[in-house]
C-alpha cells in the first residue's frame, strides 16, 4: 500500500544517517572504554579506593547507556521496517498510526542523540552547578528568582538527573535571596550553560496592590563542576572563611549549629556558600569544590594561565543585558534574545520544558548562526 511504501523509503533514508550517529558518538572507543573499565572492576582490590570505584562504576554506566541508546534506536528501526511489511502483507491501514508516531518518535531520539555530539567542550560532559540570584527590585525580583530555581529543579527531573541544592537564602517577604544547586548527570553542564546569562521577566506583580505590570530580572551563573585531578593554585592565605547557621528547610538542627560556610576567594572576589550538610567541614569541603569551579571557569572565560590575574567579569542585572525574557502579561511568550527561539507555553517552560531553548544554542554554537551578533 502506499502509505507503508512511503514509509519503507523514508526509512531507507533514515539509516545511513543513523549509521552516521553511531560513528559520531565515538560507539567503537565507548565499547572498548567499557570493556577496559569492567575488567578493572573485577581485579583484586578494586573497592579499597571506594570513591575512584564509585567513579569507575558511574562511568561504566554512562558508557553502556550509549550504547544501549543506539542499540534501540537501531531496534525501533528493524521494527518499523516490519511494521510497513505486515501492514503491506495485511494492507491493514489500522498499523499505520502506530507506524506514524514510531517513525517521529525514532526522529526525535536521533535528533536529541545528535546534539548530545555538540558537546565538544572540554568540560561539557560534567555535572553543573547553578546559582541564582535576584537583581535589583525587592520581592518582586526575589520572587522571580525562586520561579527560576524551580525551574531548573523541574528540568532535573524531567531527565532523570539529581538535584542538590547546596545553598538557599531565602527572604521572610517570599522569594530567595541567592541559592546554589548542583545537577548531576551525563552532559548537565553542556546543556545547560546555555541558561548562563540574565534572565528577564514582564507580568503583573502578585505583590502590588494596584496590579501594576513590573518588570524584574535574575542572574543564572552555570559552571561545571570540576573534577578532583584538575588542578587549582588556591593559596589558603587567599581564603577567608565565614560561618553562619543554616536557613530555610532543614528542621530544628539548622537553626542550632553555624553549620553554613561562606568561603571568600580574595584575589577575585569570588563568594560561593553551602549549608546544605550537618557539618561544617563537609560544608566547607563543599565550598571548596565550587570555588575550585568557579575559578577554573573565570579562568576559561578570561583567557588567563594564572587565577591570580583573575578578574571575574560582573553582568549588570538589568535592562538591555537579558539572554531571555519570559513576557506573562499583556501576552504570554518566551524568547530567547540569542537565538530567537521562542516558545508561547509559558506554564510548560516555567515547569522545565527547556530543550526547544537548549538545542536552539547547541546548533547555533555548532554553526555561529546567532541571532543577535
Amino acid at each position: 500500500m502506499l502509505q507503508f511504501d512511503e514509509y519503507k523509503v523514508k526509512l531507507n533514508n533514515l539509516r545511513p544517517h543513523l549509521a552516521e550517529l553511531g560513528q559520531a558518538l565515538g560507539l567503537d572507543a565507548a565499547a572498548r572504554e567499557a570493556e577496559m573499565l569492567e575488567s578493572e572492576s573485577a581485579s583484586d582490590g578494586f573497592w579499597n579506593n571506594l570513591e575512584k570505584a564509585q567513579k569507575t562504576q558511574q562511568r561504566i554506566a554512562l558508557l553502556k547507556g550509549k550504547l544501549e541508546g543506539q542499540s534501540q534506536r537501531e531496534r525501533q528501526w528493524d521494527d518499523l521496517m516490519t511494521l510497513c511489511e505486515l501492514g503491506n502483507e495485511a494492507e491493514d491501514l489500522s498499523l499505520l498510526p502506530e507506524l506514524e508516531e514510531g517513525y517521529a518518535r525514532l526522529e526525535r531520539d536521533m535528533e536529541e542523540a545528535r546534539l548530545s555530539t555538540l558537546l565538544t567542550g572540554e568540560y561539557d560532559s560534567s555535572n553543573a552547578i547553578i546559582t541564582i540570584h535576584p537583581g535589583a527590585g525587592g520581592t518582586e525580583a526575589q520572587d522571580w528568582a525562586q520561579m527560576l530555581y524551580r525551574m531548573y529543579t523541574r528540568w532535573a527531573e524531567r531527565h532523570g538527573f539529581a538535584c542538590k541544592t547546596m545553598d538557599y537564602q531565602d527572604c521572610e517577604e517570599g522569594g530567595i535571596k541567592s541559592a546554589t544547586i548542583t545537577i548531576t548527570g551525563e552532559n548537565a553542564y553542556g546543556y545547560l550553560r546555555s541558561e548562563h546569562g540574565v534572565h528577564r521577566l514582564v507580568r503583573v506583580s502578585p505583590f502590588d496592590a494596584q496590579a501594576r505590570r513590573q518588570t524584574s530580572f535574575s542572574a543564572v551563573e552555570v559552571m561545571p563542576e570540576i573534577p578532583d585531578d584538575v588542578e587549582v593554585d588556591i593559596r589558603p592565605e587567599d581564603i577567608e572563611m565565614q560561618v553562619y547557621r543554616s536557613s530555610g528547610a532543614g528542621g530544628q538542627h539548622v537553626n542550632k549549629t553555624s553549620s553554613a560556610v561562606r568561603l571568600i576567594h580574595k584575589p577575585t572576589g569570588v563568594i560561593v556558600s553551602c549549608q546544605t550538610e550537618r557539618s561544617q567541614f563537609q560544608n566547607r569541603d563543599n565550598c571548596m569544590r565550587m570555588l575550585r569551579s568557579r575559578l577554573v571557569q573565570l579562568k576559561m572565560e578570561a583567557h588567563l594561565e594564572k587565577i591570580s590575574d583573575i578578574k571575574g567579569v560582573q553582568l549588570k542585572i538589568e535592562w538591555g543585558s537579558q539572554i531571555r525574557s519570559y513576557v506573562f502579561m499583556p501576552y504570554q511568550l518566551v524568547k530567547d534574545n540569542r537565538t530567537a527561539f521562542e516558545s508561547s507555553n509559558i506554564t510548560a517552560v516555567m515547569d522545565g520544558e527547556l530543550d526547544g531553548f537548549i538545542n536552539a544554542y547547541l546548533k547555533a554554537s555548532a554553526t555561529g548562526s546567532w541571532a543577535n551578533k
